[in-house]
């Protein structure tokens, strides 16, 4: 394609992340500009992130109902194979696999796992805003005998993934459900490293099932569940909270924020890792939804302030800048976010995006996602 048809598809990827649709109909859509402008095997890996750990918690993969579990657990091992987890980031926010390999990827746990799907190349780019923050990320991929990825193909999709991640983003945040979530308590969920449940306690059924991409019926788990056990199982230690742990957040199907808790449980016999799935309180939320609001370093310090109730003198002498500069500061907080008033702020934050079944924003049911 020649350089002007790049120009071309970038622009119509633009403007689809500026119209208001759902995620899967916004992917769906980008996925027929970018087979345009990088042909590739079969459908397009969409996933979504958290903003601020970077674990998975989304995926589709037009054709493929839900991602293999064992795709998953490669991501947090060292096999030397390219990982999302690395692609996240790393200084290009691109990578392919066969450049990770050395240009020989059959060692490679990932490639195998590829290769039952008729795929051999790999790659996979990060959607990373212009303000720093990721929503996600996209692979492409390439079957035996295809000429190699290059690198114009890297910068094309390099140019295009600012927009991609603005239209993930968008469609993330701005979808509306009608439903209430009355689930509120916690849940522990235990499974191997095989990814078989072992045990739950009550209330583990709903939100196997309110997570995007789960289905308790079929047994099959949501990604962002699969995704945080897999880290906390295979990340090394931390000396500082003695065991292996992580966490991660999600938007669930009904409309609440949901954090996942996973830490390796210790013992002899079967490895297994202990997940706890429970509403999430806004403080979690904030690196999120600031990021959401598109909101400055400077912006989310103020806000943070105005949460914690600072008065504008005092949010002066904490920053170091005048009240003057606060003043400008607060009223671009306020036209980011829609409001009028730091009280209005606080309630945007704390109750527009609730954690105890208040309405909130997710993707409808009809463009259900594997973990979006």
């Amino acid at each position: 394609m020649a350089r002007s048809g790049y120009d071309r598809a970038i622009d119509k990827i633009a403007c689809l992340a500026g119209q208001s649709r759902d995620l899967v109909s916004f992917w769906r859509e980008s996925a027929g500009v970018v087979a345009d402008a990088i042909p590739h095997y079969w459908s397009p890996c969409w996933l979504t992130v958290d903003p601020a750990s970077l674990l998975i918690t989304g995926h589709f993969h037009e054709g493929l109902k839900s991602v293999p579990p064992e795709w998953l657990a490669t991501e947090y091992l060292d096999d030397g194979a390219l990982k999302v987890s690395d692609v996240l980031t790393s200084g290009t926010g691109i990578a392919a696999l066969h450049d990770v390999t050395g240009g020989d990827p059959t060692h490679s746990r990932r490639w195998r796992v590829n290769m039952r799907t008729g795929a051999d190349q790999e790659m996979f780019a990060r959607l990373q805003l212009p303000t720093g923050e990721v929503w996600g990320a996209l692979g492409l991929y390439r079957e035996p005998g295809s000429a190699m990825f290059n690198d114009r193909e890297k910068r094309f999709l390099a140019a295009a993934a600012p927009h991609l991640a603005q239209g993930t983003r968008h469609a993330v945040m701005q979808s509306q459900t009608s439903e209430l979530n009355r689930q509120s308590a916690p849940s522990l969920i235990v499974m191997s490293d095989g990814w078989e449940i072992r045990s739950t306690t009550p209330g583990a059924e709903y939100w196997l099932a309110d997570l995007p991409g789960g289905d308790p019926d079929s047994g099959r788990l949501p990604a962002a569940v699969l995704a945080v056990a897999a880290h906390a199982l295979h990340k090394t230690p931390d000396p500082q909270d003695g065991g292996s742990t992580a966490m991660s957040r999600v938007l669930g199907r009904n409309g609440t924020w949901v954090v996942l808790h996973a830490a390796r449980l210790e013992g002899t016999g079967e490895r297994r890792v202990a997940v706890i799935v429970e509403p999430a309180h806004p403080e979690e939320l904030l690196p999120i939804l600031m990021s959401a609001y598109q909101l400055t370093p400077r912006e989310r310090d103020i806000t943070r302030l105005v949460l914690g109730a600072a008065t504008t003198s005092e949010i002066a002498r904490t920053l170091v800048i005048s009240p003057h500069t606060v003043q400008q500061h607060l009223k671009s907080i306020f036209d980011k976010t829609n409001v009028r008033s730091r009280r209005e702020l606080t309630g945007k934050i704390f109750f527009a995006h609730p954690s105890h079944g208040e309405r909130s924003a997710t993707p409808p049911r009809d463009a259900s996602v594997d973990g979006a």
